[in-house]
């Protein structure tokens, strides 16, 4: 069954069967990592990949609750600051056990802080669509679109794995008490379908008054409408007296790294996800 407690002394972690499969490998995932000392970490991810193989998986990943929807990956390099809201966070020896069990990296990500765009203005939307706040009297609809647009968008992405609209929904309903509606930009076409959208939220775990708001996630189904959701943003969170953007959970070498470094903003967080043929 998937969801087994895997442990020994010092160490634990669960392993997912029904994982995305990695370079079309019958692959594993092992998430919920914990250890006492690197070398009990390593320990463990030997013998639950000795486990795997016997049973006739080809591969593990991790660490990652099954799937790049759920936390995964694990903290590498750090400025020291306090997480943000919905980063996943970890002991620092963690990554060497990982190494000591001989996986190797298979992505890295950043997260990065700058300033918000001088020219972030405009509440233009582009031709042939309309760009509007997230509406939360609709939530259940809204996040439907969500559903829909980043199944559609995020399919070149590592480890991609469609999400059941009811596991999609049981992440993001929790969320929807913190969220600023404006913050979250819906770009719908002439018929009113989503086509796109970009999804922000403040940090709230930072008690300062002068706290950055996250740029989390942002998809488009159509060419250009990435660069429309942006600009709205970036001119939204400025009229509500932001000055600081958090770029999250970048992959190294997608999009939003390129523009993240373009806008000047600053590495201070770096992760990393590894894995093992078998």
């Amino acid at each position: 069954m998937s969801h087994d407690l895997f442990e020994t002394e010092g160490a634990s972690l669960r392993i997912w069967r029904k994982a995305p499969s990695w370079e079309g490998r019958r692959t594993a995932a092992l998430g919920e990592f914990a250890c006492d000392t690197p070398e009990a970490g390593a320990r463990l991810l030997t013998n639950a990949a000795s486990a795997l193989a016997a049973e006739g998986f080809e591969a593990v990943v991790g660490p990652m609750n099954g799937d790049t929807w759920a936390t995964h990956r694990l903290v590498t390099h750090s400025d020291g600051r306090a997480p943000f809201l919905m980063e996943p966070s970890n002991p620092a020896h963690y990554p060497e056990a990982f190494e000591q069990a001989g996986w190797s990296v298979i992505g890295r990500y950043a997260s990065a802080e700058g300033p918000l765009p001088e020219s972030a203005a405009a509440d233009v939307s582009p031709p042939g669509f309309r760009l509007e706040s997230f509406d939360l009297a609709r939530a259940e609809a809204e996040l439907e679109a969500l559903h829909r647009v980043s199944l559609a968008a995020f399919t070149r992405g590592l480890l991609y794995q469609p999400l059941s609209l009811d596991a999609f929904m049981a992440q993001y309903r929790p969320v929807l008490a913190r969220l600023d509606p404006d913050l979250v930009v819906m770009a719908r076409d002439e018929t009113g379908t989503t086509q796109g959208f970009l999804f922000a939220i403040p940090n709230l775990a930072d008690p300062s008054p002068d706290r950055a708001v996250i740029l989390k996630t942002y998809a488009s189904l159509k060419p250009g409408l990435g660069s429309s959701l942006a600009r709205r943003f970036y001119g939204r969170a400025a009229t509500k007296g932001y000055r600081r953007v958090i770029h999250a959970l970048m992959h190294d070498y997608n999009l939003s790294a390129r523009h993240s470094a373009r806008l000047g903003a600053t590495v201070f967080r770096r992760y990393a996800l590894w894995g093992r043929p078998l």
